[in-house]
C-alpha cells in the first residue's frame, strides 16, 4: 500500500499554527494544529467536541458558508482540519481567526448539543474549548499567515 500524505509530514519538526495539508483541485485541506504532536499535550475529548461545534456553527453560518466542506478533529488530538472550496487564502485565514475569536468569546449554550441533536451530547465543556480557542487566538494571530 501507498504511504498516504498526512503520515509523510515530519511531525517532529511541527509547530502550531495553521498549515496547507493538501490540495485537490478547488478543494484545500488546512491543518489546524493547536497542539505541538508528540511534545505537549493533547486537546480533551470535551473542548475537541464544543470546538467542533461552535466552529462549524460559526462557519457555516459566515458569508462563505457555500464553500465550507468539513470540519473535524484529527485522530490524533492535536488540531483540527478544515475543508474548503474555491475561498483564497487570506478570506480562510480571516475566517479561522474570526471562528477562533468567536469560540474564545462565546457565552451561551452550546449549539447542536442536546441528545436530539448530537450522539455524545453529554461531552461538552465551553470552558476548556474557550481556554483552548484564547491560546490559539495568540498563536495564529502573532502568526498571521497559512504555512
Amino acid at each position: 500500500m501507498n504511504r498516504i500524505e498526512s503520515f509523510q509530514v515530519d511531525h517532529t519538526t511541527m509547530e502550531k499554527g495553521i498549515y496547507v495539508s493538501r490540495v485537490d483541485g478547488d478543494i484545500v485541506t488546512y491543518d489546524l494544529r493547536m497542539r505541538k504532536p508528540n511534545r505537549e499535550e493533547v486537546l480533551g475529548n470535551a473542548s475537541i467536541h464544543t470546538l467542533e461545534h461552535l466552529f462549524a456553527t460559526y462557519v457555516r453560518n459566515s458569508k462563505y458558508k457555500d464553500s465550507i466542506i468539513y470540519f473535524g478533529p484529527m485522530g490524533c488530538r492535536t488540531g483540527f482540519y478544515f475543508i474548503v472550496r474555491d475561498l483564497p487564502k487570506d478570506q480562510v485565514l480571516s475566517l479561522i481567526k474570526q471562528s477562533i475569536r468567536f469560540i474564545a468569546e462565546f457565552e451561551g449554550d452550546i449549539p447542536g448539543a442536546s441528545e436530539i441533536e448530537c450522539g455524545n451530547y453529554r461531552e461538552h465543556s465551553l470552558e476548556e474549548a474557550k481556554t483552548d480557542a484564547k491560546e490559539y487566538d495568540k498563536i495564529i494571530s502573532g502568526n498571521g499567515k497559512i504555512n
